[in-house]
């Protein structure tokens, strides 16, 4: 694998096609190059559609070439931070439903061509208003119910490009892998269980689960798994996190939710320093179970690095045990799974063949189809139950401090979607749970979260850290994360090129 064409932001980028140093058209074609030259090897990119896109870059710098003078073309940065940044769609989600960009959520049995999506989704509008050219999409796992993106309906596992036998997380991999590799500076994920805030955290890049209610989910649907889901970006700055907010955020008509109050803009606050923070640290599983050391070591560091900030930080848990936020999180996971692929079969006018299918999906479908509404309603409850708890948590906290992972990111095939018992896949003893325990909690309350990428392990792998705040602090916690990575040195942003 080369190194990429251009290692900045994806700011920086859209600053330097505006400026003239390189046109849209230029940008889309080196970037096809970089996805060229680095896929093969990480298997992230499932769909390219350089036609698309060059048809949008041609567009946008005719656009710029309308520009009479600095003043202008300042000002069409201003409206367009993204102007002429090519941009990947996750291959999951209605919020990027896109005409000329077809899904196929990861599976074998939508066959080869996938969903064609009837309108645009809100989302995708608000993307080519920023000014982004999208050109294809990201792999995930099957109905992104997994943590590791290791679909068989893209021939392979993706790889993290840091090293290539590990995971790139789950479920936006293709996401953190193609960011991380340097194909492109920014790319679409989301995340339902902790799948934008996994790959960030595996693949050392920044990843923020926003607000529910903050992100524009429609039209096609109101909301995804009983409103855990949301989508944003996983970005390699933290700028580039808070523009894309600015560009994206808010309700779109006949959403379910309200979108929470927010600031005039999230990245005009980023070079002001916080308040000083009370900040909990929970350096284990919420019942007290060991982490990996080499991850505890980081998230101590980094939390000594936040008491440097000003901050103060003291051990302390939320009062509830790890499987009572994904136990019920789960039975939402496979009663959205069941309800989507029941909803995909009679949009065929035939069910889907099941044999198709992964043997995890199959059993999440079967686990889905069993559970009753009472038990439906009964999870929800346990939901807001924990919201409600975390809510008192925060008037004694600010923030909470977690890993974002217990451990360093896993090898490939320890999670591959083979065991069809889909309760055991994710909550048994060897489940997913024991791997990613603290993200789900945010999908729980609604809340904000961000991964942070705090250290590389002995090995070489990206260690993340994950604040979490209450609902409606996007905006404090992209102050934090911009105090911290203005103060503190990390980690790179882009792996080294492989051999």
């Amino acid at each position: 694998m080369t190194r990429p064409w251009f290692d900045g932001d994806a700011h920086a980028l859209a600053g330097a096609i505006v400026r003239g140093e390189c046109s849209t058209v230029q940008a889309l074609q080196r970037t096809l190059a970089d996805v060229d030259a680095m896929n093969p090897r990480l298997n992230a990119v499932c769909l390219l559609r350089p036609d698309l896109g060059q048809a949008r870059a041609q567009a946008l710098d005719a656009e710029l070439a309308r520009c009479r003078d600095d003043a202008a073309r300042d000002a069409l940065l201003r409206a367009r931070p993204f102007f002429g940044v090519p941009l990947l769609f996750k291959d999951l989600g209605p919020a990027v439903a896109q005409r000329d960009l077809p899904s196929r959520l990861g599976s074998r049995a939508l066959g080869p061509h996938g969903i064609e999506w009837a309108l645009d989704g809100a989302l995708a509008e608000r993307y080519a208003a920023a000014g982004f050219v999208a050109f294809g999409r990201t792999t995930t796992p099957e109905m992104g119910i997994s943590a590791s993106t290791e679909a068989l309906a893209y021939g392979g596992p993706t790889r993290n490009p840091w090293q290539p036998d590990h995971s790139a997380g789950g479920s936006s991999g293709g996401a953190g892998a193609a960011t991380a590799s340097g194909m492109v500076t920014i790319a679409h994920a989301n995340d339902g269980a902790g799948s934008i805030r996994i790959p960030a955290s595996a693949c050392g890049l920044i990843g923020l689960k926003p607000t529910r209610g903050l992100m524009p989910a429609g039209p096609l649907v109101g909301e995804g798994w009983g409103g855990m889901a949301i989508d944003h970006v996983l970005t390699r700055s933290v700028r580039d996190c808070a523009l894309a907010l600015d560009a994206t955020a808010g309700a779109d008509p006949g959403a379910p939710y309200a979108a929470p109050p927010r600031p005039p803009s999230f990245a005009g606050l980023l070079g002001t320093p916080p308040q000083r923070l009370r900040i909990a640290l929970c350096n284990s599983f919420f019942e007290g179970d060991a982490v990996h050391p080499e991850v505890a070591a980081a998230v101590d560091a980094f939390a000594r690095a936040l008491q440097g900030l000003g901050h103060t930080v003291e051990p302390a848990r939320p009062g509830f045990a790890t499987l009572d936020v994904v136990r019920p999180v789960m039975q939402l996971v496979a009663t959205g799974t069941a309800m989507l692929l029941d909803a995909l079969g009679a949009q065929r006018g035939r069910a889907l063949d099941e044999a198709a299918l992964e043997p995890v999906v199959r059993g999440a479908w079967r686990v889905g189809r069993e559970i009753s509404g009472i038990d439906y309603l009964r999870a929800i409850d346990a939901l807001h139950r924990l919201g409600r708890q975390m809510a008192a948590f925060h008037e004694r906290f600010d923030l909470l401090l977690t890993p974002t992972l217990a451990e360093p990111p896993a090898t490939l095939g320890r999670f591959a979607m083979g065991n069809p018992d889909f309760i055991d896949y994710r909550l048994g003893p060897e489940g997913l749970w024991r791997y990613t325990p603290f993200t789900p909690l945010a999908n729980a309350t609604g809340a904000p979260s961000i991964s942070l990428p705090v250290a590389l392990s002995p090995a070489g792998l990206p260690i993340g850290a994950l604040l979490t705040a209450p609902f409606g602090a996007d905006a404090l916690l992209l102050q934090v994360a911009a105090q911290w990575d203005a103060a503190v040195p990390s980690p790179p942003r882009i792996a080294p090129a492989l051999p």
